[in-house]
């Protein structure tokens, strides 16, 4: 599954990429806004929002992307791995059930 993480720390660039990789997902990790944003998003299976550590004008873009192109956003105040792998959880579950249908 494809995932791209919006927000966050710097720091935790790695620590992001370990969690994600470990579940088997493939993520792109944005926690500065690049030149043409919405362009890099691409198409992927979900968006991971972290809230707190995140430009407005960044979650402005990734919502308005996501509303277009149909992905659901998970948003989450905290930016730590342990939030990441809740929201992990919570994107597999969602796509696992909509497989179902």
């Amino acid at each position: 599954m494809s995932i791209v993480l919006v927000g966050g720390h710097d720091r935790m660039h790695s620590e992001y990429m370990g969690i994600c990789s470990k579940r088997g997902h493939y993520v792109k990790v944005y926690t500065q806004m690049p030149a043409r944003f919405e362009k890099v998003i691409g198409t992927p299976d979900g968006i991971v929002l972290f809230t707190s550590t995140v430009s407005h004008q960044m979650i402005h873009t990734a919502v308005k992307e996501a509303k277009r192109k149909k992905i659901p956003v998970f948003r989450c105040h905290s930016s730590s791995g342990t939030s990441l792998e809740g929201l992990l959880q919570e994107l597999e579950a969602k796509m696992l059930l909509s497989r179902k249908k």
